[in-house]
């Protein structure tokens, strides 16, 4: 399983709302078109600018979520949203924990 750890900062409020009205289109083309062989986890810094994106997944064809159509929506305007680009770096797990009632 390969994971993908990305973080950016949006310029103003007004962008991070727009940040996560498109987000949780893409949770909502995961969940509608039932993705398999991915995991994925949005978090908002305090800061409320601040984002962190993390993405795990099988297979050798790369990151599913890159085929959404609501994700290519997402990155696409990216850019203009920014004050601090997105860094993504590729991480390896060493131990995961979970004991979690939701």
């Amino acid at each position: 399983m390969r994971t993908v750890v990305v973080r950016y900062k949006v310029k103003s409020p007004e962008a991070a709302a727009e940040n996560e009205r498109l987000i949780r289109a893409v949770f909502d083309q995961l969940s509608r078109d039932d993705v398999e062989g991915v995991r994925y986890q949005v978090f908002k810094a305090a800061d409320g600018l601040s984002f962190t994106h993390i993405s795990a997944f099988d297979g050798v064809d790369g990151n599913p979520l890159t085929k959404l159509h609501a994700f290519k929506e997402f990155t696409a305007g990216i850019g203009t949203r920014c004050e601090e680009p997105p860094v993504t770096t590729q991480v390896e797990a060493v131990g995961r924990f979970d004991n979690i009632a939701l």
